[in-house]
């Protein structure tokens, strides 16, 4: 048995990890349709076994003795009524015909009901190979030898019945009596019969269930052995391959921390490089506007010097010709300190754009284009370019002024540029819609500038990307307008071209930006 044993546990050692694990969820698999099987048989054997005793057995017995309560009933009873003079003839015939029915009704079902065989296929084999008993041969002749002499009673009695026309003679009622109460013994015995049957039946069925047991007690035993016996050994694989797998771990981990140990000092240096870079775009684009915004203050500047150089020249002629009065002197001083005003001020606008925002502010959306467009008129005006400012909602922001001032006035610088290269001066044109849109501002503006051309459009927020000389501009200010708009701002920017009627009813090549600002902080997410 030992050897068995070890013979056994070798083989499984032997199998690879794959072929255990199959062969227990095998095992286990098999074992569990085995017992559900075999369960489920047992089962399906007592319910036939009952069904059987109950259909077969009860029913006929039910079927004889109610033969045998009519012959005592319905023809001894009635006969002996008859004789005493209590019913006539034809009373007692009707009784007779009616007792001479049921009992030839109850004796073709039971002969129906005794001849059908009840057992079920898979009864039928397991009773073949489990129980070894036949069929007591003696008992089958005893019982056709009951049947045929109850045949000819009953033949015998309903012939007897059947010759009585009027009150029978006492000889008649003896006989009669006689015949009935041997068919009713030969119908005892029957039932005697058929009950023995089923006793035999039901000793079959017990038999059959108990090996059944056996059986499953057998397979639930082997099941739980054979599922130890693998679960040991794909258990000890499953150690060895944890084992295997954590010392591979390790290795990777150690090869980890040193890769990673360089990626930090390659990432950090990285990032100093990137934030050197972003301190030069952002100075770039600084002294990009820087330049633009020296030429409007020259322009703004340049009339107003003028004027007061005008004042100052006046007063040395009218000196001269002697005509200096005090009230000239006062008007003309009050002329030159309102334009020094109005010079300081606009230096004030200027020095403000440039003052980075530390917080945010409430402002009209309205008031913030139009400072815009204030900062750019003097290069506009010299170019010929219209402005047409389209407000559908009054609209309020909190967010910051000076950045979403600068994002419009590169936007505004693009299209001059735009408008100056490809459209004649009488037709140059920029328009600026703002309205409501869920919770947020939409600012479309767009010029008739022919648009950009397709195969450049997905470059044009991309930093250093210009398709103007480099003396004129940087390609860093619609890349600083995004990074405004959707990193400070949490905003969307877009650009498409579009044919548009922007003048007289005629069809231009258009550019068109589109700017979505929350309104609120709260409406960052909205779209």
């Amino acid at each position: 048995m030992k050897n068995i044993f070890s013979k056994i546990t070798n083989y499984f050692e032997k199998l690879s990890f794959s072929y255990k694990t199959y062969f227990l969820i095998f095992i286990i698999a098999s074992g569990m349709i085995c017992i559900v099987l075999l369960s489920q048989i047992s089962i399906f054997i007592i319910k036939e076994d009952f069904d059987k005793f109950f259909n077969k057995r009860t029913i006929s017995l039910i079927k004889l003795e109610n033969i045998k309560d009519t012959y005592v009933i319905n023809i001894q009873d009635t006969l002996r009524e008859l004789d005493s003079g209590n019913l006539n003839f034809k009373q007692a015939n009707e009784v007779l015909i009616l007792g001479k029915q049921i009992i030839r009704k109850n004796w073709e079902l039971y002969r129906i009901q005794s001849a059908l065989n009840t057992d079920e296929m898979i009864t039928s084999f397991i009773k073949k190979f489990i129980i070894s008993r036949s069929k007591d041969i003696d008992s089958e002749l005893l019982k056709n030898n009951i049947i045929k002499n109850i045949n000819t009673k009953m033949s015998s009695i309903e012939s007897a019945l059947n010759s009585i026309h009027t009150k029978p003679n006492s000889e008649q009622l003896d006989d009669l009596n006689l015949e009935i109460n041997s068919i009713s013994i030969y119908i005892t015995s029957l039932i005697n019969y058929d009950l023995s049957i089923a006793i035999n039946e039901k000793n079959d069925t017990q038999k059959v269930f108990n090996t059944i047991i056996i059986f499953s007690i057998i397979s639930i035993f082997l099941v739980f052995v054979f599922s130890i016996l693998l679960s040991i050994f794909v258990t000890n694989d499953f150690k060895q391959l944890n084992d295997s797998l954590e010392k591979n771990v390790d290795e990777k981990t150690k090869e980890l921390i040193t890769l990673n140990e360089l990626l930090e000092k390659k990432i950090s240096k990285e990032v100093q490089q990137n934030r050197k870079k972003d301190i030069i775009m952002f100075q770039q684009a600084r002294f990009a506007s820087l330049g633009e915004m020296l030429n409007n203050i020259a322009h703004q500047w340049r009339q107003p010097l003028g004027s007061i150089t005008m004042i100052v020249q006046s007063f040395q002629t009218k000196m001269q010709l002697g005509k200096l009065t005090d009230e000239f002197i006062d008007d003309k001083v009050n002329d030159a300190l309102l334009l020094a005003n109005n010079m300081s001020n606009t230096l004030d606008d200027f020095k403000n754009f440039f003052s980075p925002d530390k917080s945010k502010i409430k402002f009209d959306i309205e008031k913030c284009i139009e400072h815009s467009i204030e900062l750019s008129k003097y290069l506009l005006s010299k170019e010929n370019i219209k402005i047409e400012l389209i407000i559908k909602d009054k609209i309020t922001l909190n967010s910051f002024y000076n950045e979403i001032s600068h994002v419009f006035l590169n936007i505004i610088s693009n299209s001059k540029d735009a408008l100056c290269s490809n459209v004649d001066k009488n037709d140059r044109i920029i328009k600026i819609m703002v309205s409501k849109y869920k919770n947020r501002a939409m600012i479309n503006m767009l010029d008739n500038g022919g648009g950009i051309p397709p195969e450049i459009v997905p470059k044009i927020f991309e930093p250093y990307y210009t398709t103007k000389y480099k003396s004129a501009g940087t390609g860093i200010g619609l890349y600083m307008s995004r990074q405004i708009i959707e990193k400070h701002i949490n905003g969307s920017i877009s650009y498409k071209n579009i044919v548009h009627k922007i003048k007289d009813n005629k069809n231009y090549n258009c550019s068109l930006f589109t700017i979505k600002i929350p309104i609120n902080d709260e409406d960052k997410n909205a779209e």
